[in-house]
């Protein structure tokens, strides 16, 4: 059986994208915390399902619960790096990318005593406009980046990069591996299944039904998820429509959807999987 990655990229629910032009950044210490417990519950059921996974945590998040981080670390899964501010990468200059990313990753090292390998970008949001960002992840010594979405989208998106794992090589020459986020040929078009809001979207058959079909072209997929998603007791947020259907959308859901996935698919951490194909 193909072991696929599980991922959790671990922000709060007032830290979405979705809500930057209902919250400033100033105010994120007004909001009452939930991550906390909401990854706590994440981490009792991969332990009751025997799975071991990454987390992508935010630096913000890593300096408020430390012991949160250390916590993940212990009970064996992997810690990486969803950067500091949950900035969008096309909306920082290199310099502020570059400070933030390393003020991130050496905290979380200093929190869970152990090197951290992986990275993944807010919203994905490494893109043709931030192809650079690639060249100060492998500067900084990043084994791995988690943040190309092959498709086409309004906020992110580069469509027509691989599918698959690859070796690629950032615009100074440099060499990272890359684990896109997953899609799968169905309905004649690249239909994103990695998770998150797509998860809550479409109905479980579909999602599962793509995911199959990676695993059935000898390909593992990688999947994504926030704490926030298995709690739809969260504070509404005013903000667009858009943004209001994407964030709340089949809350609800998401936890019931999560454990029959847990039980369809073999999971494992990022670098296990890259493991399995060699490419670390």
């Amino acid at each position: 059986m193909i072991r696929n990655a599980l991922t959790v990229d671990v922000e709060d629910y007032f830290h979405v994208s979705a809500f930057a032009g209902s919250i400033d950044r100033k105010d994120w210490n007004n909001y009452p915390l939930r991550v906390e417990r909401n990854t706590q519950r994440l981490l009792e059921l991969f332990d009751n399902n025997g799975i071991k996974v990454t987390f992508f945590v935010l630096g913000w998040v890593a300096e408020r619960v430390p012991h949160l981080v250390s916590e993940i670390a212990a009970m064996g899964h992997e810690v990486a790096c969803h950067g500091y501010s949950h900035q969008l990468v096309y909306d920082q200059t290199v310099e502020e990318f570059r400070e933030e990313t390393l003020r991130s990753k050496s905290l979380l090292e200093d929190i869970a005593q152990v090197p951290v390998r992986g990275y993944r970008a807010a919203s994905y949001s490494i893109t043709q406009r931030s192809l650079w960002a690639l060249d100060v992840l492998a500067e900084a010594g990043f084994t791995y980046d988690s943040s190309i979405f092959p498709i086409r989208h309004d906020r992110y998106g580069m469509p027509g990069t691989p599918e698959t794992p690859y070796l690629l090589k950032s615009p100074a020459g440099q060499s990272i591996v890359e684990f896109p986020l997953s899609t799968a040929r169905l309905f004649g078009m690249h239909l994103p299944v990695a998770g998150g809001g797509y998860f809550r979207l479409y109905p479980y058959r579909l999602t599962k039904f793509g995911l199959s079909r990676i695993n059935s072209n000898n390909h593992p997929f990688i999947f994504y998820m926030h704490p926030w998603e298995i709690d739809p007791g969260q504070p509404r947020i005013d903000a667009v429509l858009l943004s209001r259907f994407r964030h709340y959308n089949n809350l609800h859901r998401f936890e019931g959807r999560l454990r029959r996935l847990m039980e369809d698919f073999h999971f494992g951490t990022v670098l296990d999987v890259l493991g399995d194909l060699h490419l670390v």
